[in-house]
């Protein structure tokens, strides 16, 4: 198994993927016609029910075989990661449903940038990117991952203009478009671009339905045009 050196940064081809255990059907056999296999999350018991099953909120990818997890992820889905050879890190922060202290593992990883709201991040996760040599970016916004999409170590996509701002003192392009009501997070107005999408390949932008039906749909595919990138649409 090759391992991403950098989270959310493949080079080539992925071949595994985590997604969320409610995903719809027809998203999982887009990934399969693909090549790409998933491991389908379990609920985690301490978040609320609009984000149990977020892979994003549990697990952090810190590049390579390493892994940092939420106390209380499932022993199912640390079991699937171990069977594949991740090396996985318990994080000291137990979870629970009301934000703020439901954030601490959704930290963003822009290249060799992590943003975040560090006042509530756990501290076993920090310590683990201090020790990569990782720049810290404090923002306001505790779902950082959620809120940014990464297209490449230089460009983001985003909904949230704090980050956005906070994204460009440190020469990231950014494309800052609207919240979505057509990104569905049921029980909330609206979910976030981070969460839907992501690279299936260094040149590959995927996102978990179908683009065509986002107010910001043009203006994405011609950020994404700029940036060499191809959009998928998975369902």
């Amino acid at each position: 198994m090759k391992f991403i050196r950098e989270p959310n940064l493949p080079r080539g081809s992925v071949g595994l993927v985590i997604i969320d255990g409610r995903v719809d059907k027809r998203i999982e056999e887009s990934l399969g016609q693909m090549g790409i296999n998933a491991i389908r999350t379990c609920a985690h018991k301490d978040l609320y029910a609009a984000i149990e099953y977020h892979p994003d909120m549990m697990l952090h990818p810190l590049g390579e075989e390493y892994m940092v997890y939420a106390p209380g992820t499932s022993d199912s889905v640390l079991d699937a990661l171990k069977q594949k050879g991740f090396v996985l890190i318990e994080g000291e922060k137990q979870l629970c449903s009301k934000y703020p202290c439901n954030i601490a593992y959704n930290v963003a990883r822009v290249g060799g940038l992590a943003f975040h709201n560090f006042k509530y991040t756990d501290s076993k996760l920090m310590n683990e990117l201090e020790r990569r040599g990782v720049k810290l970016v404090n923002v306001k916004q505790g779902y950082s991952k959620c809120s940014i999409s990464i297209v490449d170590e230089e460009a983001i996509i985003t909904a949230d203009t704090g980050i956005a701002k906070a994204a460009k003192e440190k020469g990231i392009e950014v494309l800052l478009i609207a919240p979505e009501k057509n990104i569905v997070l049921s029980g909330l107005d609206h979910g976030f671009i981070g969460g839907c999408t992501g690279l299936l390949d260094k040149n590959k932008w995927a996102i978990a339905g179908d683009l065509s039906t986002l107010s910001s749909a043009q203006s994405i595919k011609e950020f994404l045009a700029k940036r060499g990138m191809e959009c998928i649409s998975l369902s």
